[in-house]
C-alpha cells in the first residue's frame, strides 16, 4: 500500500513538475526587467492601444476590444514588480512602479481625451461591464496571473500570455475610467479603477508566488527590519484589495437570493382571480428590503394583506417590508401601459413552453426602433420587452411629464448592476431624457 501511494505522487509530482522546461533564471528575469521600461515604441504602442480599446467600448464591439489588449504592453509592469518582491529587488520594484503609474495616467488621459470628443456619449453594454467589480475579477486576475507567469518561464513560448493579456483585462478598465472622467460619472470612474487595481495586484501576486516557488535566487538585506517593513506593506495592500471585492460579491449573492424569493412569493401567493398584479418592484437595501406591489381589481382586504405577510416567513423574507398599493392609492400611479405590459407578459408567458424565439419579442414600440437584435446579444435571457411613452400627473403641482416606459422579462432575474445598465443603456440609445424600468 505505501508503494501504491509513494508511485501515486510521484506520477503526480512528475505531471505537474514545474521545473520541467523551465527557462533559465537570467533569461527569464531579463525579460520580465526589458518589459518593464515605458519608453519609444513600448509607450506608442500603449496610446494606440487605448485609442482602439476606447474605440471598441464607444461602439460596442467586443473583437475591436479583444485586440486593444492583445497589443497592450501593461503587463510588463506588473510582473516586473511580483519578481522585485519574488526575489527582493526593490530597485525593480521602485522602478516597475514608477512606469505603472506613468502608464496608468496616460492611458486614463489619452481615453479621457477621445471620449471627450467623440461624439457617441453613449455607455456601452462592454464599457457597462467594467464598472462593477467583484470576488469574481479577484479569482480571474490570481488564476490569470500565474497562467501567465507560469508561460513566461518556460524556454518555449506559448499562446498562454495573449490569453492572459484577455481574460484579466488591464486596459478596459482604464478606458472606462477615462470615459467616466470624460463624461463626470464618478461611479464609472472608481468603479473601473478598482477593476484595473484589483486585476494589476493579483497579477503582481501570482508572478511574485511563482518566482518563490521555482526558487529564484533572492537579494540579501542586511536591515532584516526593511524587509519585514516592506513584507507588511505588501500583505496590507492584498488585504485592502481583497476585501471591498468580496462585500461587493456577496451582496450580489445576496441581492440575487433576495429577488429570486420575492418573485416566488408573488408569483405563488398572488393568485387572485378578480386581482391583477400589473407592477412589482423588489428594493434591496441595508435599510431593509421591501417588495412594492400595484394591484387593479378587486381590493384585498386587510385581514388577507395580513396572511400574506405571514407566509413572507416561509420565503425567507420575513425581515421585509410589502407595500400594496391598491383603490385610490393605486389610481395615483397606475396608467395604461402598466396594466397592457401586464397583460401581454401573461400571455407571452403562456406561449413561451410551447414556442422558443431566438429574438426577445416587442410588444410595443410606438415611434421607436427595432431593438430586438441589440436586446438579444445583450441580454440573451430576455423573453420580451415593451417601450412606450406614457405621462406622469403630479398632483401637487399640477405638471405633466412624459417618460419613456420600458417593461421587460427574463428566463433569469437580472441583478441590481444590470438593471441599471439597462436602464441607462436605453436611456442613452433612445436619447430619452427619463426612463422607467419595470422587470417582471
Amino acid at each position: 500500500m505505501k508503494q501504491i501511494f509513494s508511485s501515486f505522487i510521484g506520477f503526480l509530482s512528475s505531471r505537474f513538475n514545474l521545473h520541467e522546461d523551465k527557462a533559465e533564471e537570467n533569461e527569464i528575469t531579463a525579460s520580465i526587467r526589458k518589459n518593464v521600461d515605458f519608453r519609444g515604441a513600448n509607450l506608442w504602442a500603449l496610446i494606440f492601444a487605448i485609442l482602439i480599446a476606447s474605440i471598441g467600448l464607444n461602439v460596442n464591439s467586443t473583437g475591436v476590444i479583444i485586440g486593444a489588449m492583445l497589443i497592450s504592453p501593461l503587463m510588463g509592469p506588473i510582473m516586473g514588480i511580483g519578481l522585485g518582491i519574488g526575489i527582493n529587488d526593490f530597485d525593480l520594484v521602485k522602478k516597475g512602479l514608477r512606469n505603472l503609474a506613468m502608464a496608468t495616467f496616460i492611458s486614463i488621459a489619452t481615453s479621457s481625451l477621445y471620449f471627450w470628443i467623440t461624439p457617441l456619449h453613449e455607455a456601452q453594454s462592454e464599457l457597462l461591464a467594467r464598472t462593477t467589480p467583484s470576488v469574481w475579477d479577484v479569482f480571474i486576475a490570481l488564476f490569470g496571473g500565474l497562467a501567465g507567469i507560469v508561460a513566461g518561464t518556460r524556454r518555449e513560448k506559448s499562446n498562454v500570455i495573449p490569453g492572459v493579456a484577455i481574460a484579466t483585462a488591464l486596459m478596459p478598465p482604464l478606458c472606462t475610467a477615462g470615459f467616466g472622467l470624460a463624461n463626470g460619472n464618478f461611479y464609472y470612474f472608481l468603479g473601473a479603477l478598482y477593476l484595473y487595481f484589483i486585476n494589476s495586484v493579483f497579477i503582481c501576486i501570482s508572478t511574485f508566488l511563482i518566482v518563490r516557488f521555482l526558487g529564484f535566487n533572492r537579494k540579501e538585506f542586511e536591515d532584516k527590519k526593511y524587509e519585514k517593513k516592506v513584507s507588511r506593506y505588501i500583505l496590507l495592500i492584498v488585504i485592502i484589495t481583497t476585501l471591498p471585492s468580496i462585500y461587493l460579491a456577496y451582496r450580489i449573492v445576496e441581492k440575487s437570493i433576495f429577488e429570486n424569493n420575492a418573485r416566488k412569493f408573488v408569483q405563488e401567493q398572488f393568485q387572485f382571480s378578480r386581482t391583477q398584479v400589473v407592477n412589482r418592484v423588489f428594493r434591496y437595501n441595508s435599510k431593509g428590503n421591501e417588495i412594492d406591489l400595484l394591484l387593479i381589481g378587486n381590493e384585498i382586504s386587510p385581514a388577507e394583506i395580513d396572511a400574506l405577510k405571514n407566509r413572507m416567513v416561509a420565503y425567507k423574507l420575513g425581515h421585509c417590508r410589502l407595500i400594496i398599493r391598491q383603490g385610490l392609492n393605486a389610481k395615483q400611479e397606475i396608467d395604461l401601459a402598466q396594466i397592457k405590459a401586464s397583460i401581454l407578459e401573461d400571455v407571452y408567458r403562456k406561449d413561451s413552453g410551447s414556442a422558443q424565439t431566438t429574438e426577445p419579442p416587442v410588444l410595443h414600440t410606438d415611434t421607436f426602433p427595432d431593438l430586438r437584435a441589440e436586446l438579444r446579444t445583450l441580454y440573451p435571457g430576455m423573453q420580451n420587452y415593451t417601450l412606450s411613452k406614457t405621462t406622469v400627473n403630479t398632483l401637487k403641482s399640477q405638471q405633466q411629464d412624459t417618460v419613456t416606459l420600458l417593461t421587460v422579462s427574463f428566463d433569469k432575474p437580472p441583478g441590481f448592476a444590470d438593471r441599471l445598465k439597462l436602464q441607462q443603456w436605453i436611456k442613452y440609445r433612445l436619447k430619452a431624457d427619463t426612463v422607467k424600468l419595470i422587470i417582471h
